[in-house]
């Protein structure tokens, strides 16, 4: 069964972190999804520097640290959304800042005013494409890597 299948929209925000910490992917990147709001507002997730993420040069390998954050804005707005909506991930810019030691963390969050302009850009059912910044921070709170997130987003059609 893929994440796809394990991924539905009724379960809690709770069971969603344990079905994503052993996914695959994250396992093989050592990260770790450390809290989901109850209401889908936030998700917070992390990664320890392993043996088995450092890139040639001994710090966090890049693609680790994208995978980090990839599909959460996504998953919070399909949860939060619902149904009615569709939300892909649609495209990604990430610049890596310095070099990533140790625990790294980032936090992506949803706000009143994005779940406003989302409603508002797709009353009419045309689609929408927000940019979500998602800054990559270690354990000094200094800026290893900041990302910005495209999404898809449209009302179904009836």
């Amino acid at each position: 069964m893929g994440i796809k299948e394990k991924f539905n929209r009724s379960q809690s925000p709770e069971k969603l972190k344990r079905v994503m910490n052993w996914y695959g992917p994250y396992l093989g990147a050592g990260v770790k999804i450390e809290h989901i709001a109850e209401d889908w507002r936030e998700v917070r997730v992390a990664m320890h520097m392993r043996w088995y993420n450092r890139n040639a040069v001994g710090t966090h390998f890049g693609g680790s640290l994208y995978s980090m954050i990839d599909p959460h804005y996504m998953l919070m707005l399909m949860k939060i959304l619902g149904k009615e909506y569709i939300v892909w991930d649609k495209a990604a810019h990430i610049d890596f800042i310095k070099p990533g030691e140790g625990k790294l963390t980032a936090t992506m969050k949803i706000t009143d005013q994005m779940l406003n302009d989302i409603l508002d850009n797709t009353a009419a059912g045309e689609k929408y494409l927000p940019e979500y910044p998602v800054e990559i921070l270690n354990e000094q709170d200094e800026l290893v890597a900041k990302a910005l997130k495209t999404l898809y987003i449209r009302k179904k059609r009836k």
